[in-house]
């Protein structure tokens, strides 16, 4: 290892105890463990009520994340190439029903061209473990598993499945064409999201790096279902947030409300 990596390291180090800290001690916020993204970090974090129930879920970056991100050069081989890093959740929040986070860093985009070909991150909020995320390969048998659709009332409104979103480790992939993407404008911030063997298993923000560039202050009501097939704490809306003071873009799933629990009770004075 060279000086300069072990240098890098230890400020990175430094930083990851600097910028969590903030977030510790906080009462209604807990996180989870930093990971190094570009020259800086990339964690995972949830807001809790006074009781303790989650109302919001999300990932923080920090500003120099978005400095030395690697280039298609630097990544595996193949037509779209992708940079994953898995983030737990917070253990008191995990399978409410969210269990971790699939954060992509995607340097030229993906499919569809000429609308998600641009530089972002994809940005996958599972409600399954990596054990069945590892047996969806896509392929053969696989295939079909992916294209079972949930029932109809587990799906948001207005979302369609259309070819070509099927992908390896992440299942089928759900859009809704009255997103401005698909309207004559140019791609931002989008939601999506997912299914496998017919049942929802992620929620999922993509956001370019250039709109990350502009410091958004960025709010957006969720299309939702008319019912959730697992019990537990769901959004219904997601943020693209920058906070100036501490030089941090967050991602998150706000205004998780109670769906399918019985007398739970929210604080909602704290979302």
């Amino acid at each position: 290892m060279s000086i300069r990596t072990t240098t890098t390291l230890v400020a990175l180090a430094v930083l990851a105890t600097g910028a969590l800290a903030c977030d510790t001690c906080a009462k209604d916020k807990i996180v989870g463990k930093a990971e190094i993204l570009g020259n800086g970090l990339v964690w995972s974090w949830a807001k809790v009520d006074s009781k303790g129930n989650p109302i919001a879920i999300g990932i923080s970056m920090t500003e120099t994340a978005l400095q030395g991100l690697p280039g298609k050069e630097l990544m595996p081989p193949g037509p779209e190439p992708t940079m994953e890093i898995m983030l737990e959740l917070p253990e008191k929040i995990k399978g409410k029903p969210f269990t971790q986070v699939g954060f992509h860093w995607n340097p030229v985009g993906h499919v569809p061209e000429g609308i998600y070909n641009v530089p972002h991150f994809d940005v996958h909020f599972y409600t399954i473990g990596e054990d069945i995320r590892t047996n969806i390969t896509a392929v053969g048998d696989d295939l079909k598993v992916c294209q079972k659709t949930p029932d109809p009332k587990f799906v948001p409104a207005s979302y369609i499945l259309p070819p070509g979103t099927i992908v390896p480790r992440m299942g089928a992939h759900w859009i809704t064409p009255s997103s401005p993407e698909f309207n004559g404008k140019p791609f931002t911030t989008t939601f999506l999201w997912g299914s496998y063997n017919g049942q929802p298993i992620f929620w999922e923000p993509m956001v370019t790096k250039a709109f990350l560039e502009t410091k958004p202050n960025f709010t957006e009501d969720i299309k939702l279902p008319q019912a959730y097939e697992k019990p537990g704490y769901y959004p219904t809306r997601y943020t693209v947030t920058y906070n100036a003071d501490r030089k941090e873009y967050s991602i998150s799933l706000a205004s998780l409300t109670p769906q399918g629990i019985a007398e739970a009770k929210v604080d909602t004075a704290a979302k």
